[in-house]
């Protein structure tokens, strides 16, 4: 047995040999594997916590599979860690007390695409973009853009959203139904197709956001939109941040169906100049995104244009070719690679708040306000429409004078957020980073959550470490 005991129930836990490496070997073949690199590629994520390995990695086929081998390991109380496309940003698929990583990379199917509804039915291994390739003759869309091509069933784990979700909401309301197997190895259906049900306890949402804590999804049936008949971008400079929230509010405030309206600080435009061989005014900046007709958006962009002068903007670029419309986009797009590039060899850092619009400005002042006086540079990025930003902090892992302030940092961000009526996570999820600031946000409501816990999952064995 494993001596590293749960912090949550003190639990001790199985490791994979004898009858359970047996038994597994018999579902998984020579998808079952040990191989030290493939170990080490699971259990490393996009964050900026260490690694931490699994002891196995099975690649998982079908849903009878992962009954299976959560019953296998059930029995011999080993960890399972539910993985996808390992693009997790808080630490969700480190194996933090060892055990079997599943990959479920090989349900890659789109089961059912119903146009006429609006509706599809993916396994939890297809990506996003894979879903979309498959919807472009249909007319149809999936909306949620966090930025990575992420597997759905990553993405239903931790709620997630992205730039798109002032538009088309979050993974929270574009999940209508999933599969999902139980630490029992009961495999369960919850949620429905139908546009809107009030049969019993909403399963689905308690599912969506678990993090893998609660079950392993297999299969999901998702919201689509249509493509739009015509899209055009925009970006506008201001010469302040709280400009460029202000007029965020104010474009919002007019009824403006903003698609999507994302913020990026001087020192992230200044690193995506030097990344993306651009030329921008290195000034806050916020970049636009219209859907609709052709009229309509021309009057959208219009209208938006107006109430950015009133804030004291820049010229108002934009566009609606493809080619152009990325062109204006790329600084936003290359956002992450340009931050890490900005400061070499350094790992990002990254916050997640979501305050209410009326304190996003202070909260964002805040935040540069932190950064300026620390020991190490930051970008901050920002999905302002819903008031969701990241203040990316680049340490030097090998400094731990950086990353001791880098929390505490972080901790200031989080406690001013609070204070304001926000969250610690916005799209992120809690995983092995943000448990204390999950303390501080839900307080008691955290052992209600713990409850739920222990009675689907009473030894623990999903993905342990995480949440609590």
């Amino acid at each position: 047995m494993r001596s590293t005991p749960d912090r949550r129930d003190n639990q001790v836990y199985g490791t994979i040999d004898g009858p359970a490496r047996e038994a597994l070997e018999t579902v998984f073949g020579d998808r079952l594997t040990f191989n030290t690199t493939v170990r080490t590629q699971h259990g490393t994520d996009m964050s900026y916590l260490e690694p931490q390995a699994p002891d196995a990695v099975a690649f998982a086929a079908s849903e009878a599979e992962i009954a299976e081998a959560v019953k296998i390991c059930a029995a011999h109380r080993i960890p399972i860690v539910p993985h996808g496309a390992g693009s997790s940003l808080e630490g969700h698929i480190l194996a933090v007390h060892g055990g079997l990583s599943l990959d479920v990379t090989l349900m890659d199917k789109v089961l059912a695409v119903s146009a006429e509804d609006f509706r599809a039915t993916v396994q939890a291994g297809v990506t996003r973009e894979a879903l979309n390739h498959e919807l472009r003759d249909h007319g149809l869309f999936f909306p949620v853009d966090p930025g990575a091509n992420a597997t759905l069933g990553g993405m239903s784990a931790t709620r997630a959203s992205g730039t798109a979700a002032v538009r088309y909401g979050t993974m929270r309301e574009n999940v209508m139904r999933m599969r999902a197997v139980l630490a029992s190895g009961e495999a369960i259906e919850v949620g429905s197709r139908a546009a809107k049900s009030s049969a019993g306890y909403d399963l689905a949402r308690l599912l969506v956001g678990s993090e893998g804590t609660l079950g392993v999804i297999t299969e999901i049936t998702l919201k689509l939109a249509p493509i739009p008949e015509k899209i055009s971008s925009a970006i506008v400079a201001f010469d302040s941040l709280s400009d460029a929230v202000d007029a965020a509010i104010a474009i919002l405030q007019a009824g403006v169906p903003i698609a999507r309206i994302e913020l990026l600080d001087e020192v992230q435009i200044r690193a995506s100049n030097a990344y993306s061989k651009l030329d921008l005014a290195e000034k806050p900046t916020l970049f636009l995104e219209f859907h609709g007709s052709e009229n309509g958006v021309a009057e959208q962009a219009e209208l938006a244009a107006a109430l950015c002068e009133e804030f004291r903007s820049g010229p108002f670029s934009w566009a609606s070719k493809t080619e152009d419309r990325n062109r204006l986009w790329k600084a936003r797009h290359d956002a992450a690679h340009a931050a890490v590039a900005y400061r070499p060899g350094c790992r990002p850092m990254v916050t997640d708040v979501c305050v209410p619009l009326s304190s996003l400005a202070d909260n964002l002042l805040h935040a540069r306000g932190l950064i300026d006086a620390s020991m190490f540079p930051a970008v901050i990025a920002g999905h302002v429409g819903d008031g969701n930003f990241h203040a990316a902090f680049l340490i030097d892992p090998d400094r731990p004078a950086e990353i001791e302030r880098a929390h505490a940092i972080n901790a200031e961000i989080v406690d001013y957020a609070l204070a304001c009526g926000g969250t610690c996570t916005g799209e992120h999820g809690i995983g092995a980073g943000k448990q204390k600031s999950l303390r501080k946000e839900a307080g008691d409501a955290v052992d209600v959550m713990a409850t739920i816990k222990r009675a689907l999952d009473p030894d623990g064995i999903l993905n342990p470490g995480k949440i609590f």
